[in-house]
């Protein structure tokens, strides 16, 4: 655990903060709640923060259940210093979906493929189906036993990022199952995975189903409305299980610009690379092979003309080789 310790020394002697992507997760809620615990037992103090929404049924759950405190990077703009470090937890500085806040970006811990790379101090990027397995593996190897309510978030963390273990999943996420599993809390666990959709939800299911247009194999869906980032994903996650479909685009129009989310099970289409061609001049998206978001600014709208609809269906089929 030589390099964990690096990271240690990193942070004493500074206030800390951990960072989670703009619209925080399960998983990125669990990653930066169990490294927040992983810190504690070596007597570094830290606070996490996001600057965005927590717009999802099951992540403000999580924050209910496990009594964590994150905080909005507005509430502290006044108190924030260059000089106090920064550990980006489940997401990478410019990764469009992340902001760069005032303080000094230390350190990375993420599983996202890197689209813009940048030098940290501390770097541990690794492909797996969630960022809760890689803390998880800091408890692990240091010999740390995650207390209750962490093994259960990370859990959690771990199995909603893979989709129940059907999407990305790899060694390690097994492992780190086996590992958090006995330490557990069963019935925390159940109740997490259930009731996590909202009634004001079904209105954009209805729109997803009345709006599906049909590629070859590639669904598209656009959202005439806003929906939260983890809705849209949710609704991208839905759209694939039709057995006509292998790649499901899924858009919505909203006032920071067009939000996109985009799944493939496809083996020779990657989701993130796809979003990252696709949006080229117009905007900044990636992801994993199976997974992926993205989002044109409300700066680029105009780039997209009168029928931004058909513009962005026509941009990721020029990528896809069926324009």
């Amino acid at each position: 655990m030589s390099e964990f310790k690096d990271l240690i020394n990193l942070c004493r002697g500074h206030l800390v903060y951990i960072q989670t992507h703009n619209f925080p997760d399960p998983d990125a809620i669990a990653s930066a709640f169990g490294l927040q615990k992983l810190l504690e037992i070596y007597g570094v103090e830290s606070s996490l923060c996001y600057d965005g929404r927590i717009d999802r049924l099951s992540a403000s759950k999580m924050l209910d259940e496990f009594h964590i405190e994150m905080s909005s990077y507005r509430d502290l703009m006044p108190d924030m210093k260059e000089e106090d470090r920064i550990i980006c937890v489940d997401t990478q500085k410019h990764g469009g979906n992340v902001t760069d806040l005032v303080g000094d970006e230390i350190a990375c811990i993420d599983h996202h493929p890197t689209f813009v790379p940048m030098e940290y101090k501390y770097k541990d990027i690794r492909i797996v189906g969630a960022c809760s397995t890689l803390i998880a593996e800091y408890f692990a190897l240091s010999g740390n036993r995650p207390d209750g309510d962490t093994a259960t978030a990370l859990l959690y963390g771990i199995k909603m990022d893979t989709l129940q273990f059907t999407r990305g999943v790899t060694e390690s996420d097994i492992k780190m199952f086996g590992f958090l599993f006995p330490f557990c809390d069963q019935e925390k666990l159940s109740d997490l995975e259930r009731n996590n959709i909202e009634f004001t939800d079904l209105k954009a299911y209805g729109e997803a189903i009345d709006n599906i247009e049909l590629y070859d194999k590639v669904g598209f869906s656009c959202i005439p409305f806003s929906c939260p980032d983890a809705l849209i994903g949710i609704l991208s996650d839905f759209i694939l299980t039709l057995i006509e479909v292998e790649v499901a685009i899924v858009f919505s129009f909203r006032e920071d610009g067009v939000k996109l989310s985009v799944r493939s099970e496809d083996p020779d289409v990657h989701a993130g690379d796809l979003l990252h061609e696709a949006l080229e001049g117009i905007g900044s998206g990636g992801g994993h092979a199976a997974m992926g978001g993205g989002l044109i600014g409300k700066d680029q709208l105009p780039k997209l003309g009168p029928y931004p609809n058909d513009f962005i269906k026509k941009r990721f089929l020029d990528v896809l080789g069926k324009g």
